[in-house]
């Protein structure tokens, strides 16, 4: 009898030792890793921040690198997540056939897809907590509801992992991902106020940005980053869960489907 592949997701604790074999792996090249994803971030944020800023005025009261750091900590959370769950996912489901072999454990497929989510939330998180770091050493943030960018950067990491993996399900070479960043992330990256108020877009593009995940990472993170509790934060939070869990389950259909061909 062929399996259901529409069937709910079962969750048990088998996923973390798939978590711990993916992290004592990265463990051999953590230090160049942390770096990679700490890198591009920062090096916008630095060179934008104080190069163009120079030249701009204030926007909402703070400086413009004060408020392009509240972007910087989502995207780079964002680029992390989305880097494992399809590059490092491709590799471990496709490449390698580590996917392969852990199934002939009693692991089911569900452990598998739900440890990527959960590792690649992770490694997103340390990218978040990287950047968040640099803000504090800069003095861009001496609040201490800051502190709330931690679980946060988990949260988006959960978030654009899922939506990565279902991509991951649908590719057939690495080359795949490109279309990827270029027709989603790039402009998620422009219209959800990373670099730029979103009320600077025409009204068709503000409601687009309203309903993209992006949006309302940043909502959440820029006023935590200034001691102000977010407007509507039980609404972010809620898009962002809602995000990680259709996503969650749409790339475990996907993969049932793939793996099962």
């Amino acid at each position: 009898m062929k399996p259901n592949i529409f069937a709910l997701p079962e969750f048990s604790r088998r996923f973390i030792p798939i978590w711990r074999r993916n992290f004592m792996v990265w463990k051999k090249m953590a230090g160049s890793s942390i770096l990679g994803h700490l890198a591009d971030p920062v090096i916008y944020m630095l060179g934008l921040g104080y190069g163009l800023g120079g030249m701009l005025p204030k926007i909402g009261g703070m400086s413009y690198i004060a408020f392009l750091a509240g972007g910087t900590v989502c995207y780079s959370t964002m680029n992390s997540a989305s880097f494992e769950a399809l590059y490092s996912g491709f590799a471990r489901m496709h490449e390698q056939r580590t996917w392969d072999a852990i199934l002939n454990t009693p692991v089911i497929l569900d452990d598998i897809v739900f440890s990527e989510v959960v590792w690649a939330a992770s490694k997103s998180l340390l990218s978040g907590l990287a950047v968040l770091l640099v803000i504090w050493m800069l003095g861009l943030s001496h609040a201490l509801l800051s502190l709330w960018i931690i679980p946060l950067a988990f949260l988006v990491g959960l978030c654009f992992a899922s939506i990565g993996l279902i991509v991951t399900a649908l590719a057939p070479s690495y080359d795949y991902f490109m279309y990827y960043f270029t027709l989603v992330i790039t402009p998620m990256v422009l219209l959800c106020g990373v670099f730029f108020p979103v009320d600077q877009l025409p009204p068709l593009l503000q409601n687009v940005s309203s309903i993209l995940p992006l949006t309302h990472a940043i909502n959440l993170a820029r006023p935590l980053l200034h001691d102000a509790i977010p407007a509507h934060f039980l609404l972010h939070i809620a898009v962002l869960l809602g995000y990680a869990l259709v996503g969650f389950y749409v790339s475990l259909v996907l993969f049932r489907r793939r793996l099962s061909q």
